[in-house]
């Protein structure tokens, strides 16, 4: 079996869990700002908003077509757009609230700190994300992995996004390392995967729900206990 010396990660839905945490938040938010108030029936009604609107406003992130600043700008007011609000008047400290308390919670999927601590002694391990500097950096505090990884890389910081391969030759070179010593360990099949592969990349979809994927990965597990049978 093929020997690699560093693992790169992807964090959101792939160690960090990004549902649990995001509805925990969203059911604050509903309760905290009345929302009924506005005209937004109940809770459900705006948690298939916000994903309705935050899938579309990140895939045009992904593509460039809307930057950081924008995002945040228009997230919420069409997220009561699209839940039926009476009007636009979006509480104005809602998105700043949104960013620090989802990025606040701990929730990580399982056997996320069981695997990374039966790899830490044999691996260097690294984070790579399409995420915002600062809600990556508190979402890794605050689920406790700031020890387990040197380097954390974020398209913000590099200005390339996943799948660009112009984002994962930033850590190989601040590495000082080939690709063919690495992995890529990700659950998302364009950025994560299709990336991975146009950087000579080898590569493990995590599939926790069977999705599928069009390209051919190196490996595919469908829960993170499954590394140990590859590393």
């Amino acid at each position: 079996m093929k020997t690699y010396q560093h693992l790169f990660f992807d964090l959101d839905h792939t160690l960090w869990d990004y549902d649990k945490n995001v509805q925990e938040s969203l059911s604050e938010l509903f309760e905290i700002y009345q929302l009924q108030n506005f005209g937004i029936l109940d809770y459900e009604t705006f948690l298939e908003a916000f994903y309705q609107v935050n899938f579309k406003l990140w895939a045009m992130y992904d593509l460039g077509k809307v930057d950081k600043k924008r995002l945040r700008e228009i997230r919420f007011k069409l997220i009561f757009e699209k839940a039926g609000a009476r009007d636009n008047a979006v509480p104005k400290e809602m998105e700043d609230d949104f960013m620090h308390r989802t990025s606040s919670k701990p929730h990580l999927l399982p056997y996320s700190k069981e695997i990374l601590d039966y790899l830490r002694p044999n691996y260097r391990m690294h984070i790579i994300t399409n995420g915002f500097n600062e809600s990556q950096a508190l979402k890794i505090k605050s689920s406790g992995l700031e020890s387990y990884f040197d380097f954390v890389i974020t398209s913000e910081t590099t200005g390339h996004k996943k799948p660009d391969p112009r984002i994962f030759k930033y850590l190989l070179d601040k590495l000082s390392v080939n690709a063919t010593d690495c992995i890529m360990i990700g659950d998302n099949p364009n950025s994560d995967i299709l990336g991975a592969i146009q950087s000579n990349l080898d590569n493990i979809y995590f599939d926790p729900h069977g999705k599928g994927i069009e390209h051919l990965p190196t490996y595919t597990i469908k829960h993170l206990k499954e590394l140990e049978g590859i590393f």
